[in-house]
């Protein structure tokens, strides 16, 4: 399953950010192609569950090709914003997945999801019952890939061993390390699982801190090295990665998603690789 090398992540394009309307979205669309950023990001819940359905309108309006555009979403999490729950929960079971799928083909105006994604795990969730709903979507053409979403490599491998995963969207970036290092790149690698990450620049712009003063001092250095902005940096540091990185890039900015995409073959020096590593936790590897 080929995805663009930059996913964008839609989940601020509806009421949980920017609100657009269906003009501007189908604007980010065009927009997005135009840079070559043709997967896009999404999660039922996303906008109380409305944003799925603002972005079908869109789609349909903007007159794309299914074919010239991937479509990624994920289920599981039952929000008290936008239905009729009581405590927000996780529900896995066949009948919901397979329920929350249809839905969601509603509302993207689409026959298919590229790729499912279970969103969190759920302790109570039951490994063939998964497979079943999985298999069954699979079958009918519903979805034509699975994958997980902020599980550990053990969960991973509770539904590995059932059907089979392709994909892990987790939290992965210069400022939050512990994928790189508590073997959950190292399993996707070794069962050929396709890493995603989601807020890909950390805390670099978000936070003040020791940690991100350190390594905003070192990528005002490199962007003179590699004539490229700081965000570009922190991509490429990801994306050098052998897992084979793909970020989900939340941004609504135009130029910043055009600017993003020259994190693309952009490979950092050995020693300025780990340099940012240094940096992330103010000490020399281990």
């Amino acid at each position: 399953m080929q995805f663009s090398r930059i996913i964008s992540g839609v989940m601020t394009w509806g009421i949980w950010g920017k609100n657009y309307n269906t003009n501007q979205m189908v604007e980010m669309l065009h927009s997005c192609l135009e840079n070559n950023t043709t997967s896009f990001d999404h999660a039922d819940i996303y906008g109380g569950y409305t944003t799925e359905a603002s972005f079908g309108k869109a789609f349909v309006e903007s007159k794309i090709e299914r074919e010239k555009i991937q479509l990624i979403s994920k289920c599981g999490i039952q929000h008290t914003e936008g239905r009729d729950n009581k405590v927000k929960h996780y529900n896995y079971s066949a009948a919901y997945i397979v329920w929350s799928v249809e839905n969601s083909l509603r509302n993207l105006k689409t026959d298919y999801l590229d790729a499912l994604l279970l969103h969190r795990p759920s302790p109570l969730m039951q490994a063939d019952e998964i497979a079943e709903a999985i298999e069954k979507l699979k079958s009918e053409g519903k979805i034509k890939s699975f994958g997980v979403s902020n599980f550990t490599p053990m969960q991973t491998e509770l539904i590995h061993q059932k059907t089979k995963v392709e994909f892990n969207q987790i939290q992965f970036s210069a400022t939050h390390l512990q994928p790189m290092l508590d073997g959950s790149l190292d399993f996707m690698q070794l069962h050929k699982i396709t890493p995603m990450s989601w807020n890909p620049l950390g805390s670099v712009f978000r936070e003040k801190s020791e940690q991100t003063q350190r390594l905003n001092l070192l990528l005002q250095n490199f962007e003179i090295k590699y004539n490229v902005s700081s965000d570009v940096l922190l991509l490429a540091w990801i994306m050098q990665h052998p897992s084979g990185v793909l970020p989900v890039i939340g941004t609504t900015s135009i130029e910043r998603l055009k600017n993003a995409t020259r994190a693309i073959g952009l490979i950092l020096d050995l020693e300025d690789w780990f340099a940012i590593w240094t940096e992330s936790i103010g000490n020399k590897v281990p």
